[in-house]
């Protein structure tokens, strides 16, 4: 407050700036990227669907029927 008179810059106080403080924002490693265990691992092409395997990455499988690379 410049003048002490409690008139401020505008834009400042509550409610203003990232996500207004009270869990605003989406936590530490919450961000939907990690599916975690289980699942299948499905091709994009032709439909085929496996079960996911803990610790290798669908993506790095290739579909059997096709070739193409798996997603989840």
């Amino acid at each position: 407050m410049p003048r002490g008179d409690g008139t401020g810059p505008a834009g400042r106080g509550p409610g203003t700036g990232r996500g207004l403080g009270r869990g605003g924002g989406r936590g530490r490693m919450s961000g939907g990227s990690g599916l975690g265990t289980g699942g299948e691992c499905v091709c994009p092409n032709c439909g085929y669907r496996t079960t996911h395997q803990t610790g290798s990455p669908c993506y790095e499988l290739k579909c059997p029927k096709c070739g193409a690379p798996m997603t989840r």
